[in-house]
């Protein structure tokens, strides 16, 4: 993608974002969009087929970066760019804090069943990736898809109380409780 296409792509991105920050997503539409971005009707088909891809590309931007996280790879850059601690579960959480893109603010808006629901997807592979570190010995106890889906739910819900109590933990805080929650204590 060249520069140009990256600045329209970029402007679409801001505008969708400030729209749903005031509003529901099902009431925005794509005239509004492109009204608010500057870029012609054309622009934004080129880029985006619907309203919807736009949505889903606009959550596989914010939380890929947090999702591509490599065990030998701390140093990263998508969107954001910075120095991954070693707990996928703590960088998680320094975004979240930092509010990097407004993506604090799109999880707690009135959009954020539609948001969180795009992220527990991605959490969902980041957790199987990293289930053997986190419960080892619950393998034998759980299905495997049970214990993700667990310990995503679990996690969703940590951002969600944390966000209602107006992130007064600290990043690593926060994810001391999580992990005492999902009894995994020894990543701590």
């Amino acid at each position: 993608m060249d520069r140009r296409q990256r600045k329209s792509r970029d402007a679409i991105f801001a505008a969708f974002s400030d729209l749903l920050a005031k509003k529901s997503y099902t009431q925005i539409t794509v005239g509004e969009i492109i009204e608010k971005a500057d870029v012609g009707r054309a622009t934004f088909y080129a880029h985006f087929e619907t309203k919807e891809y736009l949505l889903k590309e606009l959550c596989r931007e914010l939380f890929c970066h947090i999702f591509d996280t490599k065990e030998d790879n701390r140093s990263h850059h998508h969107i954001f760019d910075c120095q991954a601690p070693d707990s996928v579960f703590l960088h998680l959480f320094q975004h979240l804090g930092k509010n990097d893109n407004h993506i604090l603010d799109l999880l707690s808006g009135q959009n954020n069943d539609i948001f969180l629901g795009y992220f527990k997807v991605g959490l969902k592979d980041l957790i199987e990736s990293q289930l053997d570190a986190i419960s080892p010995n619950m393998f034998d106890q759980l299905p495997k898809s049970f214990l993700v889906n667990h310990i995503a739910s679990t996690f969703v819900e940590t951002v969600r109380w944390w966000m209602d109590n107006r992130c007064r933990q600290t990043p690593e805080e926060i994810t001391k409780y999580f992990l005492i929650a999902i009894n995994s204590p020894k990543l701590i």
